[in-house]
């Protein structure tokens, strides 16, 4: 959804409503996503300024969408979603970074989300 959301620029609520795959999903798990899509969305400019601070040598025009968004939602559940370990935040985003992204992705994710956890202070 983020993707469609980055590339698109489709409003949140068509996206929902015509994302099949999440149609598809069972009702915790559409729940959870939906969660994390209109949270990362609603927090958008603040998120990529911390991402902007992070990654000095990047602009977000120039990541790849896959691997901008899987950082967007990381750094949503690591502010929202604290009943999440942080670490298991970073790795499930290393999972899809690896199934979506490219080789380096996962890397270049994990260092993103390591280096937000200790500047913004989110680690515990």
């Amino acid at each position: 959804m983020l993707f469609q959301f980055d590339m698109a620029g489709n409003p949140p609520d068509t996206i929902v409503t015509t994302f099949e795959d999440l149609q598809k999903s069972k009702p915790n798990t559409r729940e959870f996503a939906v969660k994390i899509f209109r949270g990362t969305v609603d927090h958008l400019t603040e998120i990529d300024d911390m991402i902007q601070q992070q990654a000095d040598n990047w602009r977000l025009s120039r990541m790849a969408v896959v691997d901008r968004n899987i950082i967007r939602m990381s750094i949503y559940e690591f502010m929202h979603e604290t009943d999440t370990p942080k670490l298991v935040i970073i790795d499930e985003a290393i999972e899809i970074a690896k199934k979506f992204g490219t080789q380096k992705s996962s890397q270049f994710i994990n260092g993103i989300l390591d280096g937000i956890l200790k500047k913004y202070n989110l680690a515990s």
